[in-house]
């Protein structure tokens, strides 16, 4: 199997045509093809093909979706990409250990690759998506990253991981693990469920649902992990007084 046949690229409402099609000739430098664009500023567009320099197939194959939960519908492992520091952070992984994991975990199903604006990047409920941020070592002092530059990156380090690879990233393989969609289902759920038992407050919610993701995103849930926790959600639900 062509190493990157299961790593889709995400790149969220890109404001510039330019970028996409910049991207699209950085992906295909590094030998990756499948594009999602999450609601594009302006696309298809002359500036993505002109910037795109000879990707164009890249660009023709492209995936427009409405959504960014769209672009990750079927994804086992998402990776974001952030250069600002948040103030709950999520496990980060440099670009070399990113491209390990992705190319580790591509063997068994779907990877998403999300980039965000140029300008502002990924927020933080986009985040709450991702299993792990990606953050690219960068001079403090002046953290301009073009977005096309961040996927050639990324993109240069998986391609190095095919050719060496590092040590096997531990991960529990005996089981498919939850998709994207199946784990936010699952949250969706559980903040219901906490809403009823009155243990979370949605006037007054805090830090507390993003702090269970970032709980069960290190735990990396197995599907059948997954239906065994809304089951209990589900009891605690039918269990409760009226």
């Amino acid at each position: 199997m062509e190493f990157s046949q299961n790593i889709r690229v995400v790149l969220v409402e890109t404001t510039h045509p330019g970028n996409i099609g910049a991207a699209a000739r950085a992906m295909k430098t590094m030998g990756l093809r499948r594009l999602y664009l999450v609601q594009p500023k302006a696309y298809p567009h002359a500036d993505a093909s002109a910037r795109a320099a000879g990707a164009d197939d890249v660009l023709a194959q492209a995936t427009v979706c409405g959504s960014l939960h769209e672009a990750l519908r079927g994804a086992l492992l998402v990776i974001g990409t952030s250069a600002r520091p948040r103030a709950l952070e999520w496990t980060r992984l440099d670009p070399r250990e990113c491209a390990a994991r992705i190319i580790a975990e591509s063997a068994a199903g779907e990877v998403a690759l999300v980039f965000g604006r140029e300008r502002t990047g990924l927020t933080n409920a986009e985040l709450d998506r991702c299993h792990f941020v990606a953050a690219i070592p960068c001079n403090p002092a002046y953290r301009s990253l073009n977005l096309a530059s961040a996927v050639q990156v990324i993109g240069y380090e998986l391609m190095m991981a095919v050719r060496e690879p590092a040590a096997a990233v531990s991960e529990r393989m005996a089981e498919p693990l939850a998709s994207a969609d199946e784990v936010e289902l699952f949250y969706r759920h559980l903040e219901q469920t906490l809403i009823a038992l009155r243990f979370l407050d949605p006037d007054n919610p805090r830090h507390l649902m993003r702090r269970l993701r970032r709980l069960f995103s290190r735990a990396r849930m197995t599907r059948n992990e997954v239906n065994i926790l809304r089951g209990i959600l589900t009891a605690a639900q039918a269990d409760r007084p009226r």
